[in-house]
């Protein structure tokens, strides 16, 4: 009996899978960019969904890989490795291209051990950084946490809503104390407490 079409089994979860869940969590935030990256993938919107399905079954299965075995599966062998100290904890980073994105790099960072300690968006080495000054040169998806962070210093860290998401709150010179949403590492939006 041939086999029908449900139940073909799914291509592997590759790159563009796994662009499609980083994309998924920003739509939050930013649904038009989200919508004018996934015209641009040549994705339709029940393929997002679908993506970002399969990645919940794999980092929620009771049988799932470590994040770090996990990361190499989907994207291939990291183009980039480095020995990071930050504070006294010393960590391994990987770096993956994104080609969405191809100024910047998807960097996980391990501990001894190899249990994953953060996950997100970082600039590529050699990539120039943007010029951030004030808050009008905050755009969405223009710079990444550790940008702003220095930047903006001193700035303080505050919990975000999901574990993907940070924010940052600082005073640029000049300007109302605010706040700045990321998602994946990635800029989302920037929020000024005081006018809400």
């Amino acid at each position: 009996m041939p086999r029908s079409e449900t139940s073909r089994p799914a291509a592997p979860f590759g790159p563009l899978d796994f662009q499609l869940v980083l994309l998924r969590r920003m739509a939050d935030q930013q649904p038009g960019l989200v919508e004018d990256a996934r015209h641009e993938l040549g994705v339709p919107l029940a393929q997002m969904r679908e993506a970002n399905r399969r990645w919940q079954a794999m980092v929620r299965s009771p049988r799932s890989r470590g994040a770090a075995q996990r990361y190499r599966s989907v994207l291939g062998e990291p183009t980039a490795t480095a020995r990071r100290r930050i504070g006294d904890l010393e960590c391994d980073a990987y770096q993956w291209p994104v080609p969405l994105w191809p100024t910047l790099r998807f960097e996980v960072l391990t501990v001894p051990g190899g249990a994953v300690w953060n996950e997100w968006l970082v600039r590529a080495p050699g990539a120039a950084t943007p010029e951030l000054r004030s808050t009008r040169d905050l755009l969405p998806w223009s710079c990444t946490v550790d940008e702003v962070a220095r930047a903006f210093a001193p700035v303080r860290p505050l919990e975000g809503t999901a574990p993907t998401r940070w924010r940052l709150a600082f005073t640029p010179p000049g300007e109302q104390r605010c706040v700045a949403d990321f998602t994946w590492g990635l800029l989302q939006e920037v929020r000024f407490p005081e006018r809400m």
